[in-house]
């Protein structure tokens, strides 16, 4: 039995596909020890873009989203 194209389950985690097809993603190291932090480190969320050699792979992984 055919059940279709699946979205990879971690790419969902870590990549975010805006309207405008950009791929986003989190910056790491924002977990925990906050406090030793500056402001500038923590501010991003998902506001990073991804740079253009990898959003062609990174799209392949969410097909419904092309």
């Amino acid at each position: 039995m055919w059940k279709g194209l699946k979205t990879h389950s971690w790419a969902k985690k870590r990549f975010k596909i805006t309207s405008t097809w950009k791929v986003l993603f989190k910056k790491a190291c924002n977990n925990h020890l906050l406090t030793n932090k500056g402001d500038n480190n923590k501010s991003d969320g998902y506001g990073v873009s991804l740079s253009k050699t990898y959003v062609k792979k990174v799209k392949t992984l969410f097909p419904y989203n092309q």
